[in-house]
This record gives C-alpha cells, structure tokens and sequence, in this order.
C-alpha cells in the first residue's frame, strides 16, 4: 500500500497568492514549504497562509522532502492576455519546474498553466514541460479544463498536468456542467449540478464603497463618469464593446478590433480582452477572471466595474484573504491565481490515490493528452498533437475519453 505520510505533504513552487495551497490543504494535504520571487505574492502568502521563502527557484534549488510538488509557473510570456514572446526568460520556468521535480522526485506532482502554454514557442513548453518528468518515470495526465466544470464560478480555461512516479494517478472527474463556452457542455455528464453562477457567487456582499478599503477589505469601484457611464448604460448583460455604438467604442478598441491573427498568436500586444469592455451575465459563470478585470467587467446589474473583492469571489477566495501590495499588484494576483475550489477537487482525487496506490514501477508515460475540449482546433494546436503523438503514443485523447 502506499508510504506517503499522512496528511501529505506539498511543496507549492511559484506559488502567487496561494491558491493552489489553500485549496490542497481543503482536500487534506499539508503545506510543507511555499516559494516566489515577487515580494507581493509573498507577503499575501504569508499574510494568509504560512511562511513562503522569497527566492529565486533555479533548477538546483533544494527542496524539503514532500510527497508532492505543485506549482504554476509565472505565464505572461505566453499568456493569451497579452503580448506573447516566445524569447521571454518566463517561459524557461516551465523547465525549472520540470527538472526541479525530475530531480528530487517526489511521490506526485500538480502544474497549472494556462492554455496559451500549449501553442507556445511552436509547443515547445509542451516538451519541456514532459520530456524531463516522462524521462524521471512520471506517468502524466496533461489536460485543458475549464474551472467551471470542477464549481468554479468562471470559465477560466487551463492546463493542468497531474504526475504519478511509477503509477498511474487518476484525473478528476467533472463536478458541474456549464455553459457559456465552446465545449463546456460537452465535458460534463448533464446529470452533474450547473456551475455556480455570478450571482450566486456575488449574492450577499454589501454595496460597493466609492473609495477604498471597503467591506470586505478590497471592495469599492471608482464611480463611473462621462463617456464610461454613458458605455456602462448603454451594455445589456451579456453585451461587449462591439454592440456598441462606434462613436461610444474606445479607441485601443478600435485599433484591435479587426487585428489579423495568424495561427492562433496575436501579431501584436493586444492590451487586454478582445471584446473590450463587457457586462456579466448574471446567471451564467463570469468570463475568466484577469488582472484587467476590474476596468474591463461590469456587474451585471450595477452602473459600475466589478470590485477586486468580487474577483477574488470569482476566483473562490474566501473574504477574509486579504491581498497585499499596490492595487495592480492585487489585481495580479487574483488574476493570476489558481481557483483554490479548482484546486480542492485536484486535491481530493489525489488524496484517495496517494491513499490507496500501491507501489510499482512501470515507466514514465504521458497517459492521456486532451488539449481541446472543442471539436474543432488551430493549425498550431493540430501541429502539437502531430508532435505529441511522435513522441510519446499511444495515449488518451479526447476521443477516446468519451466514448
């Protein structure tokens, strides 16, 4: 049977705002050791948490002995959200990750990333990603979810990899079905509860203040005036800066709006969400949570931009996680976090396999590889399931999940 310890213990790299660790320790794992470079991610962590090292993870960190490392390594570089740059030194923290795990090979690993991970560098943080850890003897689930599916109340799209070394891990299942997304409905069985909504996930917070702090801590929203106003009345829930009228359009959008995109890569720094400006649906999930959240959302119901505190609902935070350093570094935060309801349901299948797994040793493996939940895919996303089949079938596809 297994010899993990109990509760088991994490080692949360990259760890932001600790998503991933407030989530795993709702499922019964024990945070052992949290590290970041960004001093804003640390004081939240420790502000709401345990202690985290301020460092510099490289491939020859040391790390104490945990049952199981998790991490998301910082993702602009190739984030959909904003400009990608295939030379960013960001991206090459996908391969610290991997070797750091390879080389002190813990009983499992957890990696979240978003989805502009896998069309990256023509998928080349795909390979370094799996190459180091499928070499080490990890057997690898490497799926997109949309965090909708797992209670989430957002379609948040990304990519999350679960490793067992020697054995083979389980992948979660759905819990909720949504909609709302290409995809969405068809990842769920429709017997399955619907995803919670944002006004569920809002109901019960007091008005916003005008001016910061807030109650809860973190949300008020500056009024809205002039042109911004006359935009805010004019979108129906539901609507975006393209139903608007082109004399209430602003300009950056206009300049994006007809933007060529080539192969799935924006051929320049787009600033922000295509559709600009958008009102939430009420009884729908929230769109992806960002760090431009709070200028480009509106309520659903108010003349106003979301509150951060309301984002962090989105994101499943608790009111009582408080977020440390400027407004934008908040704002980051919460944008960049992994839903810590996402990661509760990580966690909890995890546990009952560390729980029940026996000890073998059969080679690394990449188990399953499901990039797209939609029937249809890019030229450079069909290129990396060419490249992964190379490399590393037979394995699961989507298909083949199912049927």
């Amino acid at each position: 049977m297994s010899n993990v310890t109990l509760p088991p213990t994490v080692s949360d790299l990259f760890c932001g705002a600790g998503g991933l660790t407030l989530g795993l320790a709702k499922a019964g794992f024990r945070a052992a050791y949290s590290a970041d470079s960004w001093e804003a991610a640390v004081s939240t962590f420790r502000r709401n948490l345990h202690e985290a090292d301020a460092t510099e993870l490289r491939e020859d960190s040391s790390l104490p002995k945990t049952d199981v490392i998790v991490g998301g390594p910082p993702c602009q570089g190739f984030s959909s959200a904003g400009c990608r740059r295939p030379d960013d030194p960001r991206n090459s923290l996908v391969s610290v990750f991997a070797r750091m795990v390879a080389r002190h090979l813990p009983t499992a690993f957890i990696f979240e990333n978003v989805e502009g991970f896998l069309t990256a560098a023509e998928g080349r943080r795909v390979f370094d990603l799996l190459d180091p850890l499928v070499n080490a003897g990890y057997r690898i689930h490497l799926r997109k979810v949309n965090a909708a599916n797992y209670g989430v109340p957002q379609h948040r799209k990304r990519i999350v990899a679960i490793g067992g070394l020697g054995w083979d891990p389980s992948f979660p299942e759905p819990t909720h079905v949504a909609e709302g997304v290409p995809g969405s409905m068809r990842t769920a069985s429709q017997g399955l509860p619907r995803a919670p909504t944002v006004r569920a996930a809002l109901d019960g917070l007091p008005p916003a203040s005008p001016t910061p702090p807030g109650n809860p801590t973190d949300h008020f929203a500056k009024p809205l005036e002039g042109v911004d106003m006359e935009r805010a009345i004019a979108l129906a829930p539901g609507m975006t800066m393209k139903d608007l009228p082109e004399g209430l359009r602003h300009p950056s959008y206009q300049r994006r709006a007809f933007r060529r995109v080539m192969d799935g890569t924006p051929t320049e720094c787009r600033g922000g969400a295509p559709a600009g400006i958008r009102r939430l649906l009420p009884d729908q999930p929230s769109k992806a949570i960002t760090s431009g959240a709070t200028t480009e959302f509106l309520h659903p119901f108010e003349q106003r931009t979301l509150t951060l505190r309301e984002c962090a609902r989105l994101q499943t935070f608790p009111d009582d996680f408080v977020f440390q350093g400027s407004k934008a570094d908040r704002a980051l935060l919460i944008g960049n976090a992994v839903p810590p309801r996402l990661a509760e349901a990580l966690g909890r299948t995890l546990l009952i396999d560390l729980q029940s797994k026996t000890d073998r040793q059969s080679p690394g493996a990449l188990l399953s590889f499901v990039p797209t939940a939609s029937e249809g895919t890019s030229p450079a996303l069909a290129r990396l399931i060419a490249a992964v089949g190379e490399r590393f079938a037979p394995y699961q596809t989507q298909l083949s999940l199912i049927r």
